[in-house]
């Protein structure tokens, strides 16, 4: 961390300053960590037409939250994490198995999963309002510690698409031809699921969980617009969540207002960008 403070101490602010304003220094390592892979993954999202998969995810974390606020864990992330995985292997079986198109398997699954949250965090007159603050999020609150654990993440949904991106591309295609080239589509789909479960789990806590869907689903809406090929798809993605997440966290710190919903915007504004310059 110091060579980032280092690094930090040569920009023209006064956060960045040696000695100051850590937390101003934590986030903005954070949005350089969480937006490439938030890039990366609505590339996948958009192109398997699974856009409100992340929010049934959102909603099953916050399920998982208020289980280990009811067993007393000291970190309720754990618990929304082991939730979201154990959500997102059972989407993938009932979608595997019924008949029923992808965007109802979630509807199923994501009213299910808030219905059962708001009924624990609420169980014996409990105050709902100590989960307030999962709505909206605070990236100013992260800390290192899970800065290294995104980044960690970061490299291995890397190295998964760089080993399966071909079989992953596929099995979203056509499953049918993926499977009788030998691809094992269950598990590419269960792997790629994960992935996502535990970044918005983890990620939900700073960005918020009303906002959290739009960050993997606007960053490849907008480059879907402009690229012609697979590398500016994937480019454009990332290049637009990364500046759209520096952006959003500056004006949220001058502005005082949400972090989550300033990135959100600024994700809005690049895909009318895109849009509009979409034919030339």
């Amino acid at each position: 961390m110091n060579v980032w403070y280092g690094l930090l101490g040569l920009l023209p602010f006064e956060w960045a300053q040696p000695g100051q304003m850590y937390f101003m220094k934590h986030a903005l390592l954070a949005v350089l960590v969480v937006t490439p892979l938030f890039g990366l993954l609505s590339t996948m999202v958009v192109h398997s037409r699974m856009s409100f998969f992340s929010d049934a995810l959102g909603h099953s974390a916050f399920t998982g939250m208020a289980i280990g606020a009811i067993c007393g864990f000291r970190e309720p992330t754990w618990a929304a994490v082991i939730f979201a995985l154990l959500f997102a292997l059972l989407f993938n079986v009932v979608r595997r198995r019924a008949a029923l198109a992808s965007d109802t398997v979630i509807g199923v699954f994501s009213s299910t999963a808030v219905a059962l949250g708001i009924f624990l965090s609420t169980l014996g007159g409990r105050s709902f309002t100590k989960f307030n603050s999962l709505l909206i999020g605070d990236i100013l609150s992260v800390e290192p510690a899970k800065i290294a654990l995104l980044a960690l993440i970061l490299l291995l949904v890397v190295l998964l698409w760089t080993a399966s991106f071909n079989q992953l591309m596929l099995s979203a295609v056509h499953p049918a031809l993926a499977d009788s080239r030998g691809v094992r589509v269950f598990w590419q789909e269960t792997v790629f699921s994960m992935a996502i479960a535990v970044v918005v789990t983890l990620s939900m806590t700073w960005v918020g969980l009303l906002v959290i869907n739009s960050l993997l689903v606007l960053p490849a809406a907008s480059a879907r617009n402009v690229a012609r090929n697979m590398a500016q798809y994937h480019l454009i993605s990332v290049l637009g969540a990364v500046l759209s997440g520096i952006a959003g966290l500056m004006t949220s710190y001058y502005a005082g207002a949400s972090a989550g919903a300033a990135i959100t915007l600024y994700l809005a504004v690049w895909f009318a960008l895109t849009f509009t310059f979409r034919k030339k």
